[in-house]
């Protein structure tokens, strides 16, 4: 028997041209006046997919996903849902749940009568509704909570009560708006990876909303990034993070230090890009170039290496600057090294030893460098 983590991995059915979407977005577009939330936008998510829908505040990811739970109506286009297209429906109809950042439990009742609560709605009867509120009791590791009422429960505690009470009724979609923002730092991490395993030992398909960049990379099977009501690039963790299709994607996600020029040089996947605020760039692109094309190089701080010396190596791409601010975060040290030219660069280097091999102080002068295919080059 596979693993659930076997069976993470090797999920990836947006690559079978055969595969159909288990929820569709078909040119949806939601207008609340004049202001344009989402902007005709498709989008395609499939069954058992963790999906996350990442954007700054207003970006309309939480107005997707309140027209796919029938709380907001679509202004045009339609959704899909197994097949189903979702418009007249209302909310209580539809084989989704949705959980919110409040939680929004009933303070007057127990735990169990709130995990139950959706299932007397639905006139289930009495010995199935405790068979399934033990049943989620269990799921959430709260066995021993049944009894109390929310303000005794921390709020890790609250949160899993309120997730319990989502998938009682055993929705097809469980969507999540911002679901772990109430939660301090620890506890938001250590819930993360156990909505990953509620999830894949359910095999329901999850929707989450989220700002938080770091939640949605270690959730996600694959990220929307949004912005202005359109989505800018779907894809996996790694890919967006590794291979942004835009300056945006590239700029949003993580740190990044974009350098812009024009192509020098262009042999094959092999570009050469001038005027790069003081020094040549050497790079390969995944994408056809032309010599003299405006493009922007992207390359993250964790690729760049720091060294006092010039590196030996003639073919690495390096510059010479002075460290202006020095940040020591346990795991890691950060630097801001600004170059002859004001260009002010940040570069990650991991404390995988106690002691550093080679220290730097402030206003040093010391040398940024990168190999060729650190970065991507960035055409749009």
């Amino acid at each position: 028997m596979k693993s659930l983590g076997n069976i993470r991995r090797s999920f990836a059915p947006w690559n079978d041209p055969s595969a159909k979407p288990y929820i569709a977005f078909e040119n949806i577009t939601k207008a609340f006046g004049s202001f344009i939330a989402v902007n005709d936008l498709t989008l395609h998510v499939f069954q058992r997919e963790f999906f996350a829908l990442l954007g700054a505040s207003g970006c309309g990811k939480s107005t997707l996903l309140r027209m796919l739970a029938g709380f907001e109506q679509p202004t045009s286009g339609r959704i899909l849902l197994d097949g189903q297209e979702m418009s007249g429906i209302p909310p209580y109809r539809r084989p989704v749940n949705m959980m919110f950042q409040s939680y929004a439990l009933f303070p007057h009742m127990t735990v169990e009568k709130n995990i139950a609560f959706g299932l007397k709605q639905d006139g289930m009867a009495k010995s199935e509704i405790e068979d399934r509120v033990a049943q989620m009791l269990k799921l959430v590791k709260l066995e021993q909570f049944g009894k109390r009422k929310p303000h005794q429960l921390s709020g890790g505690q609250r949160q899993r009560v309120a997730l319990a009470r989502s998938i009682a009724k055993r929705p097809k979609v469980l969507l999540l708006d911002e679901p772990l923002g109430a939660l301090d730092k620890k506890l938001r991490e250590e819930t993360q990876f156990e909505l990953m395993d509620l999830q894949q030992e359910l095999g329901l398909t999850f929707m989450v909303v989220t700002h938080d960049q770091e939640e949605a990379m270690t959730m996600a099977d694959r990220i929307a990034i949004m912005d202005r009501g359109q989505v800018k690039q779907v894809a996996t963790p790694a890919e967006v993070y590794e291979a942004p299709n835009s300056r945006f994607v590239a700029d949003f996600i993580g740190s990044v230090t974009l350098f812009e020029g024009k192509v020098e040089k262009a042999e094959g996947n092999r570009i050469e890009i001038a005027g790069t605020d003081g020094f040549p760039i050497r790079a390969e692109s995944a994408v056809a170039v032309t010599p003299g094309a405006t493009v922007h190089y992207a390359i993250r701080p964790e690729k760049i290496r720091l060294t006092k010396a010039r590196p030996a190596d003639p073919s690495v791409n390096a510059a010479e600057g002075e460290i202006w601010d020095i940040a020591y975060l346990g795991d890691m040290t950060v630097f801001h090294v600004r170059l002859a030219s004001g260009k002010v660069i940040k570069i990650s280097q991991m404390n995988a030893t106690r002691e550093a091999e080679e220290p730097f102080g402030w206003d040093e002068q010391a040398w940024v460098s990168f190999p060729a295919n650190a970065g991507i080059v960035l055409t749009s």
